[in-house]
């Protein structure tokens, strides 16, 4: 591989995790949730999608892939980011202030065919 495509690589791969972040919001859009923030960063790192419907606040961890190959997305989700990722919650929330009763940890695999054709599979509550 040259450098010119090593070049492309990363911008392409960034390219295919926001498509799976925009199906993904899409899909939750759909179901009735409001979506209070994407890609909310901070010093130790960042939420892909902070969802909000029925007093019940989702954070969404999205993990995007071409294909299954090498496995499931969600298998990306080890415990030091699963631990990660309440830290991150903890401090959007002292921030935001939402009026919820329940915090929802998900994670969304998406996966997409050889057609292009992308599968949304996504675990409430996974954590």
């Amino acid at each position: 591989m040259d450098a010119a495509q090593e070049n492309r690589r990363p911008d392409a791969r960034r390219a295919l995790g926001a498509r799976g972040e925009q199906l993904t919001a899409d899909r939750y859009v759909a179901e009735g949730y409001e979506i209070l923030a994407r890609n909310w960063r901070c010093r130790q790192g960042e939420l892909d999608l902070v969802l909000h419907r029925d007093r019940v606040v989702v954070f969404c961890e999205v993990k995007t892939r071409s294909s299954d190959r090498f496995g499931a997305p969600i298998e990306a989700i080890t415990h030091q980011k699963r631990k990660r990722l309440r830290v991150l919650a903890g401090r959007w929330l002292d921030e935001h202030k939402p009026v919820a009763r329940e915090v929802r940890f998900d994670v969304a695999s998406v996966t997409f065919g050889t057609d292009g054709a992308a599968n949304i599979d996504v675990m409430e509550s996974a954590f």
